[in-house]
């Protein structure tokens, strides 16, 4: 009986302890959204433009969009007017199945 219970007892202060360890983990990331840098989705051409080209050098470095440019076959303008008609980059191969960016397609 005595084994059962310091189990017990052990099991609820690493419990406690567990929870001490993740909610300052958890609240470190704050309460933030990232809605400020959502994508527009039903935006217009000149506003799919401006995040993108905010979204590629914010999150892949000066030079993104010129990258972007060459590898798509397409200008970013093109690519936010594609966007604002049709939801989805469709022209000039698009983005579907788009992978090269290291395999793993669009960020």
């Amino acid at each position: 009986m005595t084994t059962f219970n310091i189990s017990r007892w052990l099991l609820v202060v690493l419990a406690i302890v567990g929870l001490a360890f993740a909610v300052p983990v958890v609240s470190a990331h704050g309460n933030g959204t990232a809605a400020g840098d959502a994508p527009p989705y039903d935006g217009t051409a000149t506003e799919w433009t401006a995040w993108m080209e905010s979204h590629m050098n914010d999150h892949m470095g000066p030079g993104a969009v010129e990258w972007m440019e060459s590898h798509m076959g397409m200008t970013v303008e093109e690519m936010g007017q594609d966007m604002a008609e049709n939801g989805r980059m469709t022209g000039h191969g698009g983005m579907n199945g788009y992978s090269g960016m290291g395999g793993g397609g669009h960020c």
